[in-house]
């Protein structure tokens, strides 16, 4: 305890604050987790655990897992300073996940569809023969029902502990979501903060529609790898969803908060629902009104004023 001329000094709990990671800002933790881990301040989306985001997709009470028993295996002997085999058990335990994969059934909305989220924090989303037999299993599942499936991804790639039993999965995954098109099964991938590598080059550029979040980082190779090799300056924003999106890489990119009024449009369309009766768009937050205001006064249009009561 630290002592000052006016007497005890307190301690500062720690972990209170959060860095942006985009703009600096000092974001107060607690708020921070009630926007969903974005950005007051310039809107930027973090990484999102896997829980927390079926938590936020999915219709409450209605997630019900499906293979949360498989666990990958050291099939190579892949030793990297840490054994693979050890650096699963020690991941397992740190997460409380069997790996970078959680899937199941639920509703979005009332509407009953597939759903497969990608958890960064399992050995940084890498997909390895876990993560390929879950998302596989889910399309055999959704084609037999007849659900529409909606995978999130998050990943920096195949997992290289596996080599090539890792790179398999690309196939694997990219079979199973072309037999579920041939079954006439509507599938959506959501891109978020980051999908790269083999994950990028398989499912979740494959389905039928394809989401993103803002800013998110997308692509196979990183943008400084890129550059190193062609030995030229790379465009501004490049990789991110708003560059993939205006060439054509990407249908819509959705904030965190509507993301959920988005998929359950989307969903009503595929499964013939009326999409006016599922889609009930969430409130504008407060914060929100004045940069309508601001985008207003930019297009050379004033912002309507409330008319005013008479008496």
């Amino acid at each position: 305890m630290a002592w000052t001329r006016f007497g005890k000094k307190k301690d500062m709990p720690g972990g209170l604050w959060i860095k942006c990671e985009s703009c600096g800002a000092m974001l107060f933790r607690k708020e921070f987790e009630q926007r969903h881990r974005v950005c007051a301040t310039c809107g930027y989306h973090f990484t999102l655990p896997a829980r927390d985001r079926i938590a936020l997709t999915a219709d409450e009470g209605t997630f019900a897992e499906m293979w949360p028993e498989l666990c990958a295996y050291d099939v190579l002997e892949f030793n990297d300073r840490v054994p693979y085999g050890e650096k699963l058990v020690a991941t397992r335990k740190k997460t409380g996940e069997n790996d970078a994969m959680v899937t199941g059934t639920c509703t979005i909305k009332g509407i009953p569809c597939a759903l497969g989220v990608m958890n960064f924090t399992f050995l940084g989303g890498s997909m390895g023969m876990v993560v390929g037999e879950k998302i596989a299993l889910l399309c055999e599942h959704a084609a037999e029902k007849g659900l529409p499936v909606v995978l999130f991804a998050c990943s920096g790639g195949a997992r290289m502990h596996e080599g090539a039993v890792s790179l398999m999965q690309m196939a694997k995954t990219c079979g199973a979501l072309t037999r579920l098109h041939r079954a006439g099964v509507v599938s959506i991938s959501v891109m978020t903060h980051p999908t790269t590598g083999g994950v990028t080059a398989s499912f979740a550029s494959v389905c039928d529609l394809l989401l993103a979040e803002p800013g998110a980082l997308i692509g196979f190779a990183g943008p400084r790898v890129i550059a190193t090799t062609i030995k030229k300056e790379l465009p501004k924003g490049f990789q991110r969803s708003e560059f993939l999106l205006e060439k054509g890489q990407i249908d819509r990119i959705v904030a965190r908060a509507q993301m959920r009024d988005e998929l359950a449009r989307l969903l009503a369309y595929a499964t013939g629902r009326d999409p006016v009766a599922a889609f009930k768009p969430a409130p504008v937050p407060a914060d929100a009104a004045e940069p309508v205001a601001v985008a207003a006064e930019a297009a050379g249009k004033k912002p309507k004023k409330k008319a005013k009561k008479d008496g």
